[in-house]
């Protein structure tokens, strides 16, 4: 006789018992940031739309999560900002090479707008609320605000949609107020701002650049987006213009028809009246 294993109660589901990736922010202990999706497509975002108007493309150049390092006595200190972009430097490292990181005592220009967003284990030392340790690195904000002099830092928190802009003035940061969640950089010809709407497939609140008066700078693919649906609209217009050219000729042609139907008709009816004695011409 075959013994049947006693039932018990089911181990727990995985699900409730393993750590979610709210609970693993890094597999680096060293690195408290969160490399999350959404720090790599808001960067993106960010560095397709960074189109200054008053410099020519071939001297604007911007990067995603780049080593930025600053220090000329201390080579091996670096900032990795979320994006940043410079103006006034060739796009291309000595204008034949992809950059591997962006060192200052080489390029010797300054990022212009720096942007940081928000995450749980950094959020101290965006907000410029840590405190530089004896024998540490300086903090993210005296880095930006002290040593490079960058003129904008902007903080971003996908969490609350707040948007945080400091200017550099008189070598301090100053936040600033925005319009209608955006800010005007009158250096770049751009504003900086919140927008509502479908990136990559997904719908949210980003961050993007803009117009002055706060249109939107489109992406490529967004581009694209808007030559095929032109594309269509014109090619609707065509065939819709062809339709009213095939209908006005099928009028014309009814017209022509209807004319010489009475045209018949008429000669019918002169015929018939000769036919009678009466002359049709003195009637």
């Amino acid at each position: 006789m075959i013994r049947l294993p006693t039932q018990s109660n089911p181990p727990p589901f995985p699900r409730q018992t393993l750590p979610t990736m709210y609970d693993l922010p890094s597999d680096n202990p060293e690195d408290p940031g969160l490399p999350d999706e959404f720090h790599f497509f808001q960067p993106l975002l960010l560095l397709l739309t960074f189109q200054p108007t008053n410099w020519n493309w071939e001297q604007v150049f911007s990067a995603c999560d780049l080593n930025l390092y600053y220090d000329v006595n201390h080579t091996h200190w670096y900032k990795r900002p979320d994006w940043f972009g410079v103006v006034g430097i060739p796009r291309l490292y000595e204008q034949r090479d992809l950059r591997l990181s962006y060192v200052i005592w080489q390029e010797e220009i300054s990022p212009f707008v720096v942007v940081e967003l928000l995450s749980p284990g950094t959020e101290d030392e965006d907000l410029g609320q840590t405190v530089q340790q004896t024998g540490n690195p300086p903090t993210k904000w005296q880095v930006y605000e002290q040593i490079l002099r960058v003129p904008y830092y902007v903080i971003f928190s996908r969490y609350t949609h707040e948007l945080s802009i400091f200017r550099l003035i008189e070598g301090n940061y100053q936040q600033v107020n925005l319009t209608d969640n955006r800010f005007f950089m009158p250096e770049l010809g751009l504003s900086l701002g919140l927008w509502s709407g479908r990136f990559r497939e997904i719908n949210g609140q980003w961050l993007r650049w803009m117009t002055p008066s706060g249109e939107l700078i489109p992406t490529d693919n967004e581009q694209a987006t808007v030559a095929q649906q032109r594309a269509i609209a014109a090619q609707e217009q065509a065939i819709l213009a062809q339709q009213r050219a095939i209908a006005a000729e099928e009028r014309a042609q009814q017209e022509a028809q209807l004319a010489q139907l009475a045209q018949e008709r008429a000669q019918q009816l002169a015929q018939r009246l000769r036919e009678l004695g009466i002359d049709p011409d003195n009637l």
